[in-house]
């Protein structure tokens, strides 16, 4: 396995451990997402549902935002996402790979506005077995951000 390889296997892992801590009584559903700093520092997120459904954070959302708070939203450049039922049989494979939700998709294109660079998707299986790799303009073509706003985004020196 190459730097790269490993570097998105701890991205993809650290995702896969942030899903376990999922609140997620409502759909049973949980997901979990780690974000990759230009440092390689990973900052992971979970899912946190609440009763009245639309004011949960989506686990992409938590880990961008877990981000932002330590100053760090310019220096993000990757994301991996691992979600699935909570209580899936021992038996089933689990195998199904899930993308961000359109809300996240839209605070990612936000996030590589502000960061200038191309921020890398990495969507995985909870067992391992699958993963693709998006980008931002892919989930969200025609996306709309700062730049269509004529807004430079405040980027941290």
């Amino acid at each position: 396995m190459n730097a790269m390889e490993d570097d998105v296997s701890r991205l993809i892992e650290a995702a896969r451990a942030a899903r376990k801590n999922g609140y997620a009584p409502y759909s049973r559903f949980s997901v979990g997402a780690a974000v990759r700093l230009t440092d390689g520092e990973i900052i992971a997120g979970a899912n946190f549902e609440n009763a009245s459904l639309g004011l949960s954070l989506c686990a992409e959302t938590v880990a961008l935002a877990a981000a932002n708070a330590r100053g760090r939203f310019a220096d993000v450049n990757a994301i991996a996402v691992v979600g699935g039922p909570t209580d899936w049989p021992d038996d089933a494979p689990r195998n199904h790979v899930v993308t961000p939700c359109g809300r996240c998709r839209q605070i990612l294109n936000e996030a590589q506005q502000v960061a200038d660079r191309p921020i890398a998707i990495y969507c995985a299986s909870v067992d391992g077995d699958a993963i693709v790799e998006h980008n931002v303009t892919s989930l969200l073509p025609f996306a709309f951000g700062p730049n269509d706003l004529g807004i430079t985004p405040h980027r941290k020196s």
